[in-house]
């Protein structure tokens, strides 16, 4: 789908990818709805934004994707205003780094509810649409981390696979609909998420500086992936390579290196 004149809702858009793919769709897009919970934030993005393209139609929504409730009056509100979105980019994710045994139970219960319930939910209202207009794009924020288990980030890489899954079967079933299904899966990026993800008292977990892809490149190559309907894209050169050996290992190997890594510590 050709990403200039379409009409986007972004999930997560107050900080970090979000934010980003708002600005760069700012000047391509006829409209944009930003969805996040934080209110002060979205009305600072929507502000910038407009001094970006003042002819951009622009919603801010204030939804805690945590609460059903909240979603569905979301959905609500976008039909009872005509709000036609034909680019659903579902980027709203949460982590948690640490032993499962030891995980709040209500975090587990809003990664889940974010990183699945609310991704699928939204894309179930709003595909119908797209399917009916022939027209219409989906870009499923995933993560590296959803192409294996992970100790340590258990519910989460799991939470991932689900989208990776889900994304690549919904793709086959829109085959010549006119509708693409494509997944980001970045490693580690420079945003809030690992400080957000660190439990009281812990560090947020942080890797060798050259893994990392600046948000800027990660919401290019993720729109860029959009417009020549790329099933999936993994931001940047050690990771792709990095992704590919991980897919490739037998799954022994990798319990193998995880116990050595148990070991050690």
């Amino acid at each position: 789908m050709k990403i200039d004149g379409c009409s986007a809702l972004i999930t997560g858009a107050s900080a970090g990818i979000g934010r980003e793919l708002a600005r760069q769709l700012a000047n391509r897009a006829r409209t944009l709805v930003l969805v996040a919970r934080r209110e002060e934030r979205l009305n600072e993005l929507r502000d910038e934004l407009r001094n970006l393209n003042a002819q951009l139609n622009m919603h801010v929504r204030v939804v805690d994707l945590c609460r059903k409730s909240e979603i569905n009056e979301l959905i609500d509100w976008l039909n009872q205003n005509k709000v036609d979105i034909d680019f659903l980019i579902n980027n709203a994710g949460l982590g948690d780094y640490g032993p499962f045994a030891s995980s709040p139970p209500h975090r587990n219960d809003e990664m889940l509810q974010v990183n699945i319930v609310a991704l699928t939910t939204l894309t179930r209202a709003l595909l119908p649409q797209m399917i009916a207009r022939k027209r219409g794009a989906i870009l499923n924020v995933s993560s590296s981390a959803g192409f294996l288990p992970i100790p340590g980030m258990s519910v989460y890489s799991a939470s991932k696979a689900y989208v990776n899954s889900f994304s690549a079967a919904l793709r086959a079933e829109l085959r010549g609909t006119g509708v693409s299904v494509s997944g980001l899966c970045p490693g580690p990026v420079h945003t809030e998420f690992g400080d957000v993800a660190k439990r009281p008292g812990g560090e947020p977990e942080r890797g060798p500086e050259f893994i990392y892809v600046s948000v800027e490149k990660t919401a290019r190559d993720a729109l860029a992936a959009v417009e020549v309907n790329k099933p999936a894209v993994i931001p940047g050169l050690a990771m792709k390579i990095g992704m590919f050996l991980v897919r490739i290992m037998p799954m022994p190997i990798l319990r193998f290196a995880w116990r050595l890594g148990a070991t050690r510590k």
